[in-house]
């Protein structure tokens, strides 16, 4: 690429960070978001902050207190890529699914042994349950929470040692007081509405595999919201015809 070409590449992503985060008050911060930015966008495979920073040139702690302690609101900066993302992909769905990210270590945040289908078995991970955006060219995530294991929430601790044991584990990874382990498909709705909230144009459908499909409270909580759904249902399942009314057996 020529300097012609990566100038304009650069104005362009000056001008993407400047819209992204034009919540942030302080211009140093928005500097911060652009190398940071930059660092993602960038070849290679590590996206940790020591390895973004030596291609950077930079101190990697600019970038780590950035995204781990400067006090700058995430929901501004979602809510705009959300946008930008269904300006440029026109979805003619909302993905419901959840992805998990392989850890070896135990400090990260919600980390736990548990289920991923990235990894295609039971491993040490952390999970993010997200919303897509998806058309037949493109995909983007629209929104995305943590998921948080009992292991990591002391109210579903078995004794008092546990519990505070626990506690003090996400007091040292600050995981804020307010999330605590809940069903995925709850946080999905959670991300749904406030998609919708954000001015999001109503989805066409959403779809999701079993592991959300299977819930009868997604699919009515779905079904409140007048939203159509195609989700995958395990073979147990039981089906109904419509108007099928319950009645008690003598």
């Amino acid at each position: 690429m020529d300097a012609a070409a990566l100038s304009e590449v650069d104005v362009r992503l000056d001008s993407f960070v400047g819209e992204v985060f034009s919540s942030l008050s302080r211009k140093d911060r928005v500097a911060t978001a652009g190398v940071y930015t930059r660092g993602l966008m960038l070849a290679g495979e590590r996206k940790s902050m020591q390895p973004m920073a030596q291609r950077l040139g930079v101190d990697h702690q600019r970038l780590q207190q950035f995204v781990t302690s400067s006090p700058w609101k995430v929901e501004p900066v979602r809510m705009t890529l959300s946008r930008k993302a269904c300006e440029v992909i026109a979805p003619d769905a909302w993905v419901v699914d959840d992805t998990g990210f392989g850890k070896d270590g135990d400090f990260s945040p919600c980390v736990a042994r548990q289920y991923s289908g990235t990894l295609g078995k039971v491993g040490n991970c952390q999970i993010a349950v997200s919303v897509h955006a998806a058309s037949d060219d493109a995909s983007c995530p629209l929104n995305w929470r943590l998921f948080v294991p009992k292991s990591w929430d002391e109210h579903c601790a078995d004794d008092p040692a546990a519990a505070n044991a626990v506690a003090a584990r996400r007091k040292k990874s600050a995981v804020p007081d307010g999330e605590r382990h809940r069903p995925k498909w709850e946080m999905a709705v959670e991300m749904i509405d406030e998609l919708l909230a954000w001015g999001r144009p109503r989805p066409q459908v959403v779809v999701a595999d079993a592991g959300y499909g299977e819930g009868a409270q997604f699919r009515a909580a779905l079904t409140d919201r007048d939203i159509p759904y195609m989700v995958a249902v395990k073979a147990a399942t039981s089906v109904y015809p419509a108007d099928a009314v319950p009645e008690t057996p003598p």
